[in-house]
């Protein structure tokens, strides 16, 4: 559920995007990208 807000925030609120990079047995990372400008 915290990443399904998460993922809400950053790309409806702040105009970014959310990636998950995962493999088996080595773990997850996260890339966030928020614009350096607010779109209007």
């Amino acid at each position: 559920m915290g990443l399904a807000i998460s993922y809400q925030i950053i790309t409806q609120k702040h105009g970014g995007s959310l990636e998950c990079i995962s493999q088996p047995g080595v773990g997850a990372e996260f890339i966030i990208r928020i614009p350096l400008q607010q779109f209007v």
